[in-house]
């Protein structure tokens, strides 16, 4: 079987160390709705890659400290 990806973020946290951002206030500044901050924030959604890079960029950190991930052996 194929390996998994699963992915984290940290926007709950990188919302609250830019003076508290509420999730409408962010889904504003990249162009996107509230529940779809909320489903991506939840790991209910992955966002594309544009929408990955406007986050990190919104908050001006690379890519790399908004999502994390972690490769998953099948059953994990």
């Amino acid at each position: 079987m194929a390996k998994k990806l699963h992915i984290t973020n940290n926007i709950r946290r990188l919302r609250f160390f830019a003076n508290e951002m509420t999730q409408q206030q962010l889904a504003e500044k990249v162009g996107v709705s509230r529940q779809t901050i909320i489903a991506i924030e939840a790991g209910k959604y992955s966002p594309s890659l544009e929408l990955a890079f406007n986050l990190a960029e919104t908050f001006g950190v690379p890519i790399g400290e908004v999502f994390e991930y972690e490769v998953r052996e099948p059953g994990n």
